[in-house]
């Protein structure tokens, strides 16, 4: 049977000037490393059997109903603007509309050099292919609003970074690649009919009930709040929070340099390029902000009313944090068993932080510990936390332990397990790809079988620092 994909390109549909035709590059040898048939038929995907997968997502076989294009974008890099970025190692083959009536991007990524590769060579090296498989997936099975993975393909060619590694192509979906830089670019430009256009297709795909500017900030800004705030309820620091990897949708995107905690550190970093901090794991929720201001910057010329427009959006970016806060303490709150946490619980969720921190306890397993009513046991300063837990339990909601094991995962996509299932790749073995992708799939769930996957690094494990793929 051949693979079908119900394609509708509504992006393909825009005026000139959004982006560029673009097929993938072929590669010499393409072989399957993973297929999410579970995605795959979310999507009305079907004919999942068919030989031409590999050809099909390393790009060699542009499927029937493709539109193949990259698109334009500029951002903010590390607070530095760039005036043109665009997918240049990207290309969206189209659209589809899932089961649930819900408009889904496909995109290769890795697939090959486009007008906007700024004399990069538009591939991807196996590892950051497979990081963001699992991570992904991994994010999504944790809740967490995310692009997704459909498949990951070797290319049987070698890419040069430092030195010749193996190449691959991730397919991933996503509810859309409409990015707080492509608005910045079209608002740069001076591109008002652009900056209309771009407006009205991301409200009708996005918040058709939106009726403003004004509204559609709102709402791009409640939601990176909620995101935010949930990466960091587990521990997630995303590594490269620009612009251009910033989503209208509010999804999670682009999985470059990102890490979770393993000990508690609210400073720490493990993005190679972030030399500053700027995208330290506490650091998120300011720069999420800064990040909206950008955007709200991009849309006051889609307003009549310019004065107004900025007085409106500064009230909106002011009171950014406080959301951001009230997000932090729900979800921290039912990390420790609250159902109806408040910003009085605030100061007892930053006391058990400050405590792991002292202790230099791990993040995830420490909220499962306490979870489970094993962590005074593994504790130093246990005077301390019997102190804390005094206040602790008062607050307790009657319910707590459902609401704790629903919010404190037993399994994360730790970093040296991830370093060490991408060595085994590059040698060949692709089989701690897929079962970290299986035990990853079921993060609240105990099971016996993947108790090494839980574990802390040990002193000679630890990952200090994570790369881009460019």
């Amino acid at each position: 049977m051949t693979l079908h994909i119900p394609f509708d390109n509504s992006y393909a549909r825009l005026p000139e000037g959004f982006f560029a035709p673009q097929k993938p590059m072929r590669v010499a040898r393409p072989s399957l490393i993973a297929f999410n048939e579970a995605l795959a038929a979310d999507l009305q995907i079907s004919g999942a059997d068919s030989a031409d997968l590999a050809g099909i997502f390393a790009g060699n076989i542009v499927p029937e109903g493709a539109s193949p294009l990259a698109q334009l974008y500029s951002g903010h890099q590390f607070g530095q603007y760039n005036p043109q970025l665009g997918d240049g190692r990207a290309i969206l083959l189209g659209e589809v509309i899932d089961l649930h009536g819900t408009r889904r991007d496909i995109q290769l990524k890795g697939s090959g050099p486009t007008p906007f590769s700024r004399r990069g060579d538009g591939r991807a090296w196996l590892g950051p292919v497979l990081r963001e498989y699992v991570v992904s997936e991994a994010m999504h099975a944790l809740g967490v609003p995310t692009t997704r993975a459909l498949a990951a393909t070797r290319t049987g060619e070698e890419v040069f970074r430092d030195t010749p590694l193996p190449g691959a192509v991730l397919t991933r979906t996503a509810a859309s690649h409409i990015r707080v830089g492509t608005f910045q670019i079209f608002s740069a430009r001076k591109q008002w009919d652009k900056l209309q256009t771009l407006y009205d297709y991301t409200v009708s795909r996005h918040y058709p009930h939106v009726t403003s500017p004004t509204e559609l900030l709102q709402e791009v800004i409640q939601k990176q709040a909620a995101l935010v705030a949930q990466w960091m309820s587990f521990g997630f620091i995303h590594g490269v929070m620009n612009t251009d990897n910033c989503t209208l949708s509010g999804e999670t995107i682009d999985y470059g340099p990102c890490a979770f905690l393993d000990a508690y550190d609210p400073n720490k970093v493990f993005s190679s390029i972030d030399r500053f901090g700027r995208y330290a794991y506490a650091a998120q929720a300011d720069v999420i902000v800064w990040n909206m201001a950008q955007l709200a910057t991009a849309l006051v010329p889609l307003v009549e009313d310019t004065d107004t427009a900025i007085t409106e959006f500064t009230d909106q970016i002011h009171a950014m944090p406080d959301l951001i806060r009230r997000e932090w303490v729900q979800r921290f709150g039912r990390k420790l068993g609250i159902s109806d946490a408040d910003q009085e619980d605030a100061e007892l969720i930053g006391d058990f932080l400050n405590l792991m921190q002292r202790e230099n306890a791990d993040f995830t397993n420490s909220f499962r510990a306490l979870t489970d009513g094993t962590l005074a046991d593994h504790l130093t300063h246990r005077a301390d936390f019997d102190a804390w837990s005094d206040r602790w339990q008062v607050r307790r909601s009657a319910d707590a332990s459902e609401i704790m094991a629903q919010s404190n995962p037993v399994i994360i996509p730790r970093n040296h397990q991830i370093e060490a299932m991408i060595q085994a790749a590059v040698g060949g073995n692709d089989a701690p790809f897929h079962r970290l992708n299986t035990a990853l799939a079921k993060p609240f769930v105990e099971n016996r079988d993947y108790v090494d996957l839980r574990q802390p690094p040990e002193q000679d494990e630890v990952v200090q620092a994570t790369f881009c793929g460019t």
